[in-house]
């Protein structure tokens, strides 16, 4: 327990940066709040993400428990993502940060 406090810190605000750090991963999480999905959907879903970049967020995602990687033992091989708990409870937060968007958007018109 230990080494995981000391690698996010108790500042819940802290926590909460260092989970989101990185320019994808508020729209990776997004776009797996709508659904389950596949490593070549939700690159299409996200215009301009290269692979490696998508790569790298959803490990980290995965490690921080946000994002679940289901794999069926199949031929060929199938990998889907998808929110855990913890990132569906998440949900609520990004509701709050589309409202915030949508009115700073609005006053950016003005």
């Amino acid at each position: 327990m230990t080494n995981k406090v000391s690698e996010y810190g108790i500042c819940p605000f802290a926590t909460t940066q260092r989970v989101l750090t990185g320019k994808w991963a508020l729209v990776i999480i997004y776009q797996l709040s709508t659904g389950t999905k596949r490593f070549k959907e939700l690159q299409r879903l996200l215009p301009g993400i290269t692979q490696t970049i998508l790569t790298r967020h959803l490990r980290q995602l995965e490690k921080d428990k946000i994002v679940q990687r289901k794999v069926y033992a199949e031929v060929p091989p199938r990998v889907e993502y998808s929110l855990t708990e913890m990132g569906q409870e998440f949900r609520v937060v990004l509701d709050a940060v589309e409202k915030w968007g949508l009115e700073y958007i609005k006053l950016l018109e003005m």
